[in-house]
């Protein structure tokens, strides 16, 4: 489990083709301090592995599944990519309960700066919208948002100059792609009650 809050911005050091699947590598800092063989780190909200590191990277066995359903399938040696560890029973839920497990690919439409911060405007697919309302929680590339307006086909967040700063929100632009995870709570509700709204 994780909380959406961003740790560091991580590099694509290397992907390693293997069919179905791809050996990805990041360099990292932060998320290493303490990481170890078999621990979860969220790369762009998807929940990963470790299952090598050094002093300075980390890998990760990335099946074809999850680069079906994130936006990993398009990453490239250089990017950036946000990385967050997984929560410890001493850590502040900063954010709101991410499990790492994206729902879907969303896409960046548009960015309205204005002076003290930037409204973005992100594409979900529409079986994702009965997820969200205003002021509600939506995870975007492992990012802990609010939610200002939610729409049927699109969804509007506000975002801060740290957010900016510190994540990959910062430089993402109109038709990028983003990894979606909306809140589970939401999801285990409508089951309770019945099962999806027609």
């Amino acid at each position: 489990m994780f909380t959406g809050i961003v740790e560091e911005l991580g590099t694509v050091a290397a992907i390693e083709e293997q069919g179905d699947a791809i050996r990805l590598t990041i360099r990292a800092t932060t998320v290493l301090e303490d990481a170890g063989l078999g621990d979860s780190i969220a790369v762009n909200g998807c929940c990963l592995t470790v299952a090598e590191r050094t002093e300075d990277t980390w890998t990760a066995d990335v099946m074809q599944e999850t680069l079906d359903k994130t936006s990993l399938a398009c990453i490239a040696p250089g990017d950036r990519v946000n990385l967050e560890r997984a929560v410890t029973a001493h850590t502040r839920l900063g954010g709101h309960i991410v499990q790492g497990h994206v729902d879907g690919v969303g896409h960046v439409v548009r960015r309205s700066p204005s002076e003290h911060w930037e409204v973005v405007e992100i594409a979900l697919p529409p079986e994702l919208a009965r997820y969200l309302v205003d002021k509600g929680s939506i995870t975007v590339d492992g990012i802990s948002l609010t939610v200002v307006e939610a729409g049927a086909e699109s969804f509007t967040v506000s975002l801060i100059p740290e957010t900016l700063a510190r994540t990959t929100l910062g430089f993402r632009q109109p038709g990028d792609r983003v990894n979606l995870e909306t809140d589970v709570i939401a999801k285990y509700v409508e089951k309770l009650l019945g099962g999806r709204a027609s």
